[in-house]
């Protein structure tokens, strides 16, 4: 392997494939007057030994399951990835492409963006998460190997920076990644000292190499600028049983004349005498985005070299017997059973027995249910898994010995259990929920973003949901979280207020095929409302669930609050006064729906909204005459009752809100 890293190119070298990503980078940095031409030119050489002798890919199937999975972590260098994958010749990467780098409407946004083109396996920028993703991947990599051995084996390599390793996220990740003995992930550290303060020595002293073999990691440094050294390197690193990190020693702006090894090439263009020089001292001397014949069609035929392996592989997948083989498929394409057959007898078990259960223990019923069937949901928890209800009966823990089971002890590591859930979902094959206390969804907020803003699926499971939580108090108690989630577009949040509500969120949180979830439950035990369940009526995001013939106002709710609501609308009709509740489940769902209907629900009367909470996400039904009855400060810690009754969120609080608004 070592050898063939030369030997290999006979006509075209090395370094004039690696000057070709150098070309396109500081080019297309150079036309959009923005980017960042550093990294790419200092990692061009690392990146051409990973990608001409080691990674399994196939541009004309870009999703091929088993293909190895490339992660730019340092996001910012997006351009060596889209130098990459035109040269390799994925389809949807074009010279145009390239030319209209950071512009509207372009694949070649200003960090790679899942979705915008193939090969892009995850949207990174925010530093961190891409190592995070890639601790993910390698994790379904492993579930995906112990369910099918024959057609699983494959790599995850991803190209970290300082950044990358300097946010906390990292540390997360690699502890997590060298407990479980990923042994299939690689780090490819681009150690060039530079960030864009100035030299890292600025801000940090620590040694990265101790850091990670102390995270049960093998580590090796390299200069990043010897084919030979890399290439040995990353042999070694795939030998290991362990994780690998590789730091790799490089020269940020590699040629250029005065900002080579400086902070003055990471964020900004070279600038045109700058660039002149670069590629003169790289012997470079074709136009902008000019990619000599030769030297295009080497990469090209690197674009073809695992077509041997590819072929293999669908073979073995035919060779697989015909269940294995339809439900690996099954899997593979992200499509589900039908739920609602699935879950029905549990939802009439719900009204049958009427039993008071807070929602995250109607939660883990319903989660009960579901691992039952779907073999592809990994489950897991940040050290709550007893209070959040997330495991049971029908998925084992994953050890780092044996990665047959299904449910992950994340430990104290929320932000990393949410970037790795998006690294499993972008893999492929599983649907990942993952759980903790709500008001710990801060921990975790930027990955949730990030798998909103990339549109899969996986559930973030927030129990103790509001002051309801008691004890702990204002620490532990939600308020302004559920208005913050529901700011984040496409990531919807499901608040249920009972039993068969839950059941009815669950379904649709995971036939959201684009979109992720949050499912906010109570620790607090909350009664049955619903006697049917023939219609799942929290699909539609919003739906009266007390009617009134002649109503005179409407009370909306979500959650623990609804049942409060509902018995302030019964004793309101005691006395002569007719309301109508709304249960509210999915603020995300209910603006989906028409405007006729969403009016149904809401009524023309006045309106009052009870949740315990912060108010901001209800303006949007509630106008200046309305009432809202829910939290405008930290919680406390004593018995929920006595929170509840302290703060306000009553029944005749209600009462008294109505009347006062008639």
């Amino acid at each position: 392997m070592v050898e063939s890293a030369v030997k290999n190119q006979t006509e075209v070298g090395l370094s004039q494939m690696a000057n070709a990503i150098r070309a396109l980078s500081m080019d297309a940095v150079e036309q959009a007057n923005s980017g960042h031409p550093g990294m790419p030119m200092g990692m061009a050489d690392v990146a051409t030994v990973l990608f001409t002798e080691f990674l399994k890919f196939n541009p004309q199937d870009p999703k091929w399951p088993d293909r190895d999975r490339f992660v730019l972590s340092a996001g910012h260098g997006s351009m060596l990835l889209y130098s990459l994958l035109y040269l390799t010749g994925y389809e949807d990467m074009t010279l145009e492409e390239i030319k209209n780098f950071r512009q509207w409407g372009a694949k070649t946004a200003g960090h790679p963006e899942y979705g915008h083109a193939t090969g892009i396996e995850t949207t990174t920028g925010p530093l961190g998460q891409g190592i995070a993703n890639a601790v993910g991947m390698a994790m379904a990599e492993k579930l995906m190997a112990a369910r099918f051995p024959d057609v699983t084996n494959h790599y995850t390599y991803t190209i970290a920076g300082d950044g990358c390793l300097q946010e906390g996220i990292s540390q997360e990740a690699i502890s997590l990644a060298g407990h479980l003995k990923l042994s299939k992930l690689i780090v490819l550290w681009d150690d060039n000292k530079i960030s864009i303060d100035g030299p890292t020595s600025l801000s940090t002293s620590e040694d990265q190499l101790k850091r990670f073999e102390a995270s049960g990691w093998h580590v090796q440094e390299v200069d990043g600028h010897d084919y030979y050294a890399i290439a040995e390197s990353i042999s070694v690193a795939r030998a290991n049983d362990k994780p690998s990190m590789i730091a790799c020693r490089t020269k940020i702006g590699y040629g250029a004349p005065t900002k080579e090894g400086t902070s003055g090439s990471h964020g900004s263009p070279l600038g045109k005498d700058e660039l002149a020089g670069a590629k003169s001292n790289l012997s470079w001397s074709h136009g902008a985005f000019e990619i000599p014949a030769d030297i295009l069609n080497a990469w090209r035929e690197i674009g073809k070299n695992a077509e041997g392996e590819y072929r293999q592989w669908q073979e073995r997948v035919d060779a697989l017997d015909g269940v294995g083989k339809a439900e690996f498929q099954r899997m593979q394409k992200g499509e589900l059973p039908d739920l609602r057959e699935i879950l029905q007898p549990l939802k009439a078990s719900f009204i049958a027995e009427k039993a008071k259960l807070a929602t995250r223990q109607s939660s883990q019923k319903v989660l009960d249910v579901l691992t039952e069937n779907l073999p592809e949901l990994i489950g897991g928890s940040a050290d709550l898994t007893g209070s959040n209800g997330t495991k049971t009966q029908h998925n084992p823990p994953v050890t780092p010995d044996d990665f047959s089971g299904s449910y992950i002890h994340y430990g104290i590591r929320e932000h990393a259990m949410q970037a790795a859930m998006n690294g499993m979902t972008l893999h492929g094959g599983f649907i990942p929920y993952g759980g903790t206390f709500l008001v710990f969804s801060d921990y975790a907020r930027p990955a949730l973003r990030l798998a909103a803003l990339m549109g899969i699926r996986n559930v973030f499971v927030g129990t103790h949901d509001s002051i309801g939580l008691g004890e702990d108090g204002p620490t532990h108690q939600p308020i302004e979280h559920l208005s913050a989630l529901r700011a984040i577009p496409n990531l919807y949040i499901f608040r249920p207020a009972d039993s068969v509500e839950v059941a009815e969120c669950w379904e649709v949180a995971l036939g959201l095929e684009k979109s992720p979830s949050v499912m906010s439950l109570t620790r607090q035990g909350l009664p049955l409302l619903r006697d049917n369940a023939s219609e799942n009526l929290s699909a539609r995001g919003g739906y009266l669930i007390y009617k009134s013939e002649n109503p005179k106002a409407t009370i909306l709710s979500s959650g623990s609050e609804v049942s409060i609501a509902v018995e302030a609308a019964q004793k309101l009709a005691e006395e002569g006064v007719q309301v109508n509740v709304a249960s509210i489940p999915c603020m995300e769902l209910f603006e989906q729906q028409s405007d006729d209907y969403k009016k149904s629900v809401l009524g023309d009367e006045v309106k009052i909204a009870v949740e315990a909470a912060g108010r901001m996400s209800w303006d949007k039904y509630l106008c200046c005459t309305d009432k809202f009855i829910g939290m405008d400060g930290f919680g406390a810690s004593a018995p929920a009752e006595q929170l509840y009754e302290e703060f306000g969120i009553t029944g005749e609080a209600i009462i008294d809100a109505v009347k006062e608004t008639l």
